[in-house]
């Protein structure tokens, strides 16, 4: 498994986009301060193009990404990596 992230800070949304076994899961954006669930990724949805200066980075689970979230902390966003482009 493996997860990207990108905050929106202004609009205070998290977006995820996730992978499993090398099969898009998809993608899901909930509030900044909530939980990825992983019944909240759909195949459907995609990442606003605006946010490509907004990557928060890579994670190896949900689980991670979550405890991330958790911690509030102010992060250093980068540029979209060109292979989730």
């Amino acid at each position: 498994m493996g997860f990207a992230v990108w905050l929106d800070t202004p609009n205070g949304l998290a977006w995820a986009q996730g992978t499993h076994e090398y099969r898009v899961m998809g993608t899901a954006v909930i509030a900044a301060s909530g939980q990825f669930r992983h019944r909240d990724f759909t195949k459907t949805c995609r990442r606003p193009q605006h946010l490509e200066n907004s990557f928060g980075g890579f994670f190896g689970s949900l689980e991670e990404v979550n405890a991330t979230l958790r911690e509030n902390k102010p992060r250093k966003l980068r540029w979209t990596p060109g292979h989730l482009r």
